[in-house]
């Protein structure tokens, strides 16, 4: 099974500067979400372009109703998975998470602490902390997440293609996951999550 995050998606065009990618950076930057238009005509290029004839993951898309709705006539889906993981779980995750620019290399206060806090483990260069990674930005974007997706949830649920799973940790939340797929689709390879 392919994946395809639109968190990635968008950084790409974030970095590489694209006039898409600064639309996207103004919008994350003032706590929004991306405008509908913008996500949708990433998304599915990405869809067509990379993941033609496979099976996919889509994560964080849709999250409006009219990307549902592009999406359902466009790329029909077999099952909409819903991940219910608390709000303060989801914050202390993004908001604890610091980069080292140059390289990539991500820490985080909680999972993986550098060596000297604040420095890179290598370089001892300073770390940064994204700008949509701000508590206050992703509290203010959780809560516009939760207002808009209600109804997405609801599209799905109508259409009998969604499924729920709760938890606070990737290994509580993906057995179950795994399980429930595997009905769905044959699994290529079992791999430890982590």
């Amino acid at each position: 099974m392919r994946y395809l995050a639109a968190g990635d998606v968008f950084r790409h065009h974030v970095k590489h500067e694209t006039e898409l990618g600064q639309q996207i950076k103004t919008s994350v930057n003032a706590g929004h979400l991306v405008p509908d238009s913008l996500v949708v005509k990433l998304i599915l290029q990405e869809v067509r372009d990379k993941l033609e004839g496979q099976n996919w993951l889509l994560d964080g898309f849709p999250r409006t109703v009219p990307q549902a709705q592009a999406l359902y006539e466009q790329k029909p889906l077999d099952v909409c998975l819903h991940l219910m993981v608390p709000f303060e779980t989801i914050i202390g995750r993004i908001a604890g998470r610091w980069v080292h620019l140059k390289s990539g290399r991500v820490y985080h206060n909680d999972f993986n602490p550098p060596h000297v806090q604040g420095k890179d483990d290598v370089t001892l260069e300073p770390l940064v902390q994204r700008e949509d990674d701000r508590a206050d930005v992703v509290l203010r974007r959780l809560q516009t997440f939760a207002e808009r997706t209600a109804p997405v949830v609801e599209f799905y649920r109508s259409h009998d293609l969604l499924q729920e799973f709760s938890g606070t940790e990737s290994n509580e939340i993906w057995p179950t996951m795994r399980e429930y797929l595997n009905t769905i689709i044959e699994p290529v390879a079992e791999h430890a999550y982590g």
